[in-house]
C-alpha cells in the first residue's frame, strides 16, 4: 500500500469534521483495494477528527493494526473467503487468532472476528459448507485463549439470503439456505454475537430507476406501510432491515442482534449506473446520519441500537466491477472529502483530537430540509444468479412495481 503525503490533513481537518463527528459511535469500513492510499498512522488523525471510534477491516492488516494501538478505536477484522476452508482444521483456527487477534490485544481493540464475507451468496458455493465449521473453529480458539468475552464471531451476510423481502412483514429466507441459516443464527444464540447486514439500498434503485422513486431511496418520500402489521417505513434502508428481522423470526430466532456492517452510497458509477453522484451520495449518507444521531430503532424493533458501518472510509482504484464499486468512498487518497455533506458542527475539535475540549463529542445541528424519509425493503441475489423476484408497492394511488434486488461485489 502506497504511502500519500501526511500534509495535505491536517489542511481540511476543520472540513472533515463537520461530517461524522456526532453523539454516538458510529463504523466505518476501511477497505485497503488501492495502490495510492495513505499509510494507517496518518488515517488515524483522519478517522478521529470525524467521530469514528468503529472501523471495519476486510483482513488482518497488521500495519493498520499497529498503528490504531492505543487509539480506543474498535476493530472488526476480516477472514477472507479464501481461508474459510483452512479454518476447518481446529489448530489452524487456532493459529490464525493468535497471529492475526492475539498478539495485538489488549493495546488494540479488537471486538469482533468476521469469518468470511456475503459467503451464502458468493459466486462459489461450495464456500457454504465450509463458513460454520470456520466459525466454530475460530470460537473455540477464542475460548481457549479466553478471549471469548471480549472477541465474538460472525459473517456478514447480503440481503440476496431473502426470498422475499417486502413488505417486511412477509419476508423470509430463501428456502435453498434456510437450513444453513438456522444454523448459523443457532451458533448467535449459543455464543451471542450478532447476526451482521450489508444493506444498499442503492442497488435497488440502480436495478429499476424508472419504477422506483430516488426521493424515497435516498429517505427524502413520504413513506409506506406495511400492510401485514400496519406499521410505516419512512425508509428503505429500516425496511430492510426489519425484513430480515422477519426473517430470523420466522426461523424462530426472535431474540438474535442484528447489526449492519456496510451501508453506502457511491458517488460515481457508470452510464448505466442510475442514480450514483456526488449529489446522491451526499443526500443518502447525511440522512442516514441523521436517523442515527436520533438513536431510535426500527418500526418493528424500536428499541434496537442500531450498529451500523458506513461504507466506505476511502475509495478505492483497484476494487474489479463497475466504476461505482471505486466511489464509496467518503475521502479521496489524500485526505480531502468526495463531498460536503454540510453539517454545522459546535465545539469542533482542533486536528489532533476526536473529541472536545471537554471529553464529550461536539453537538451537531443537521442541515435543514433533510427528513429522515425513504423508502420499502428490496433486495435479491446476485442478479447474474438468480431471476430478480417482483412484488408491489400501492402507494398514493399509484402501484410500482418492485425488483427485489442487491449485489454487490466484495
Amino acid at each position: 500500500m502506497a504511502s500519500s503525503s501526511t500534509l495535505t490533513f491536517p489542511l481540511f481537518f476543520s472540513a472533515a469534521s463537520v461530517f461524522l463527528t456526532a453523539a454516538w459511535a458510529l463504523g466505518i469500513n476501511y477497505g485497503q483495494i488501492a495502490n495510492n492510499l495513505p499509510h494507517p498512522e496518518a488515517v488515524i488523525p483522519l478517522a478521529k477528527s470525524i467521530g469514528v471510534t468503529r472501523v471495519k477491516l476486510y483482513d488482518a492488516d497488521p500495519h493498520v493494526l499497529k498503528a490504531f494501538a492505543n487509539t480506543g478505536v474498535e476493530f472488526v477484522v476480516g477472514l477472507g473467503n479464501e481461508y474459510l476452508n483452512a479454518m476447518g482444521d481446529a489448530k489452524q483456527a487456532l493459529s490464525w487468532v493468535k497471529t492475526n487477534v492475539q498478539c495485538y490485544l489488549p493495546a488494540t481493540k479488537i471486538s469482533c472476528i468476521a469469518v468470511g464475507n456475503e459467503v451464502l451468496t458468493f459466486n462459489d458455493s461450495s464456500l457454504s459448507s465450509h463458513l460454520l465449521p470456520a466459525m466454530e473453529n475460530i470460537q473455540q480458539a477464542l475460548v481457549s485463549l479466553n478471549l471469548h468475552h471480549q472477541v465474538f464471531v460472525t459473517t456478514p451476510h447480503n440481503l440476496g439470503v431473502l426470498d422475499v423481502s417486502y413488505p417486511p412483514s412477509a419476508a423470509v429466507f430463501r428456502r435453498d439456505l434456510s437450513q444453513k441459516l438456522s444454523c448459523i443464527l443457532d451458533f448467535h444464540c449459543k455464543v451471542g454475537s450478532p447476526f451482521l447486514v450489508n444493506a444498499y439500498p442503492f442497488f435497488a434503485y440502480k436495478a429499476n430507476p424508472k419504477q422506483i422513486p430516488l426521493d424515497f431511496v435516498l429517505f427524502e418520500g413520504s413513506g409506506i406501510v406495511d400492510s401485514g402489521t400496519g406499521l410505516h417505513y419512512d425508509n428503505m434502508f429500516y425496511a430492510q432491515i426489519d425484513a430480515v428481522h422477519s426473517a430470523m423470526e420466522k426461523l424462530g430466532y426472535k431474540n438474535v442482534r442484528l447489526q449492519i456492517s456496510e451501508t453506502g452510497w457511491p458517488s460515481k458509477g457508470d452510464a448505466d449506473e442510475a442514480g450514483a453522484s456526488p449529489e446522491n451520495a451526499k443526500k443518502y449518507n447525511g440522512n442516514l446520519l441523521k436517523l442515527l444521531s436520533e438513536k431510535k430503532g426500527t418500526p418493528m424493533r424500536p428499541n434496537m441500537n442500531l450498529n451500523v458501518y458506513v461504507f466506505a472510509l476511502f475509495n478505492e482504484n483497484q476494487k474489479p466491477g463497475p466504476s461505482s464499486e471505486r466511489n464509496f468512498g467518503l475521502f479521496k487518497p489524500d485526505g480531502t472529502p468526495v463531498y460536503n455533506l454540510g453539517f454545522n458542527v459546535t465545539g469542533l475539535p482542533d486536528s489532533n483530537s476526536g473529541g472536545s475540549s471537554d471529553g464529550t463529542m461536539p453537538s451537531v445541528s443537521l442541515p435543514a430540509g433533510s427528513p429522515p424519509n425513504g423508502y420499502l425493503s428490496i433486495t435479491a441475489d446476485d442478479a447474474a444468479e438468480r431471476p430478480p423476484l417482483l412484488g408491489a408497492l400501492s402507494m398514493i394511488c399509484l402501484t410500482i412495481p418492485i425488483i427485489f434486488l442487491h449485489c454487490k461485489l466484495i
